[in-house]
């Protein structure tokens, strides 16, 4: 037998906050993909993994992909990508000899110095559309709804293995 009963609210997209802070993502992820692309020649990801090694210092790929939430192969490519251009380096881990650690080179870091300062300037200009106080608030919001999220998606796996 097929369902064909009709929602009783239908979604609304433009009032419907996954989708919203979907599309959110994506402006402003392009928006920086201008700055990464037409200033340091970088891809998103490939601009996730420099923000990253420039704050972390020496990280593993899979520790990359956890942290920005891409896909595995996507660090991979974005990583094979940068160490062509000089710019990661990879170290066996003396912890584990299956893993690798990646670091920036010096030209790594000088990219990274120099995009760190733009990065936040975009980020300052963003956040001038809000009120004083709202930026803190919106990151206390962000870091709630984040835990929640994770915490939900948690249980839905657990669900499915149910």
């Amino acid at each position: 037998m097929t369902n064909t009963a009709t929602p009783q609210a239908p979604i609304v997209l433009e009032r419907f906050l996954p989708y919203r802070l979907n599309v959110l993502a994506g402006v402003v992820s392009n928006a920086l993909a201008q700055i990464y692309e037409e200033r340091f020649g970088l891809t998103i990801p490939g601009g996730r993994v420099v923000a990253t090694l420039g704050q972390y210092g020496v990280r593993t790929a899979r520790d990359i992909a956890a942290h920005g939430v891409m896909h595995k192969s996507t660090v991979s490519r974005a990583v094979s990508a940068l160490e062509a251009r000089g710019l990661v380096m990879r170290k066996g881990n003396p912890n584990d000899m299956r893993e690798e650690l990646l670091v920036l080179t010096s030209a790594g870091r000088a990219i990274y110095d120099a995009l760190a300062p733009e990065a936040l300037a975009f980020e300052a200009r963003l956040l001038s559309a809000l009120a004083p106080g709202e930026g803190k608030a919106l990151f206390g919001l962000v870091d709630r709804l984040d835990r929640h999220a994770r915490a939900l998606a948690r249980e839905v796996d657990r669900e499915a293995v149910e």
